[in-house]
């Protein structure tokens, strides 16, 4: 596998474990995860922390296109918060690919 390939392969591993930890955070509290824990209680915000280690991604992302388009937010903010969002992906990718390969 190229080099390309791995960086791409991670950084989707990285998205898709984003998008379940994700998801199962909202099938279980029924609210979208988010960095505002301060207002949780500390056992929700243990598993708050340790739930946005693996969902930051998506939360980056969709507060970035929420911005975008509710306050008129300038295109080069979407952009930075896609290279936070794909970098974040492909570190969180890179130790998942690494836990699994060592298993």
């Amino acid at each position: 596998m190229s080099v390309f390939g791995a960086f791409f392969f991670s950084i989707a591993t990285g998205f898709v474990a984003a998008g379940l930890a994700s998801s199962f955070y909202r099938l279980v509290t029924n609210k979208p995860p988010s960095f505002q824990l301060t207002s949780e209680p500390m056992i929700l915000q243990l598993v708050g922390v340790l739930t946005l280690v693996f969902a930051g991604p998506t939360v980056i992302l969709r507060n970035a296109l929420r911005a975008q388009v509710f306050e008129n937010r300038p295109p080069v903010w979407m952009l930075l918060s896609s290279c936070i969002a794909v970098m974040w992906s492909f570190l969180s990718g890179v130790f998942l690919i690494g836990v699994l390969l060592s298993a």
